[in-house]
């Protein structure tokens, strides 16, 4: 199998850098008429993949809003994984999962897994207990060509007091430390186009990458990028920020795409409206 990194990058070059969110929460649900309830989740999961997955390079199902409704909740997202599974379109899953030892191998035998039915494409994973501690999960997306996205940067302002911390020592912000380590794993592994270790950083971290002395043009993988339309970024900001970094960027969207929902059609509208206008920012860059 191709790398998930090479496998992401030609998707992005087939249908453009957006990934569509797939997030039910309840106060959506019941704006598409829906109640708050598992089967209504299959049928926005469902909606959102039909209308969107022709116009997105992946889709981001967040996990805890399935999780809260129980096994009937996974069991929408293993309907929602074999269906993408079988028509190739690939999948973030948005867990942010991080511990240590035995239990970051369960968490990584269950998302990255090739036995598991929760088993997916790629899974976000947090690095607070040390980027290490994600070995168990780093070394399965390898051995099973899948990819992981790792919380590096992101938007929102708790997060300065772990991430920034140590901007001005020698090895630099924590953050900056994330991407670092993530860089090397990329550059253990084999790939064409980029690595499969990728990160997140926000699109509307502003300043924070000049800040803190980040480079990403030197990035080897990914970035997932939440933050765009509904959340106040721009693509004009977005592709700012992450100068020579463009080609790697995989924007999300959620709300800005799933309140043109519940139709398919609607949502297809949307999607391709947000595509189209990265595209054509990222072309003019």
């Amino acid at each position: 199998m191709i790398p998930f990194g090479d496998r992401l990058a030609a998707a992005m070059d087939e249908y453009g850098p957006l990934c569509v969110g797939i997030d039910p929460h309840p106060n959506l649900l019941q704006v598409w008429g829906l109640e708050d309830s598992a089967e209504s989740l299959r049928t926005f999961a469902m909606n959102v993949y039909e209308g969107c997955a022709p116009y997105a390079a992946a889709l981001k199902p967040q996990v805890a809003l399935f999780e809260r409704h129980g096994s009937a909740g996974l069991a929408v997202l293993e309907e929602l994984f074999a269906r993408a599974a079988e028509d190739r379109v690939l999948i973030v899953a948005d867990a942010k999962r991080g511990d240590i030892g035995s239990t970051m191998k369960a968490y990584a035998d269950a998302w990255l897994g090739t036995s598991s039915p929760l088993g997916t494409d790629s899974v976000t994973l947090s690095p607070y207990l040390g980027f290490e501690s994600l070995r168990p999960a780093l070394d399965a997306a390898t051995a099973n060509q899948r990819g992981t996205f790792v919380l590096a940067l992101t938007s929102n302002p708790e997060g300065k007091s772990v991430q920034h911390v140590g901007k001005a020592e020698d090895t630099g912000a924590v953050a900056k430390q994330i991407i670092a380590a993530a860089t090397v794993e990329n550059t253990a592994q084999t790939w064409e186009h980029m690595g499969s270790c990728g990160l997140v950083v926000g699109a509307t971290v502003g300043e924070a990458l000049k800040e803190l002395a980040i480079d990403l043009s030197t990035f080897n993988g990914p970035i997932l990028s939440p933050g765009y339309g509904a959340q106040g970024a721009s693509a004009e900001n977005l592709y700012r920020i992450f100068a020579g970094a463009e080609s790697q960027v995989l924007v999300n969207s959620s709300r800005g795409v799933l309140s043109a929902g519940p139709q398919p059609t609607d949502l297809a509208r949307a999607a391709q409206s947000a595509r189209d206008d990265l595209v054509r920012v990222r072309g003019a860059v």
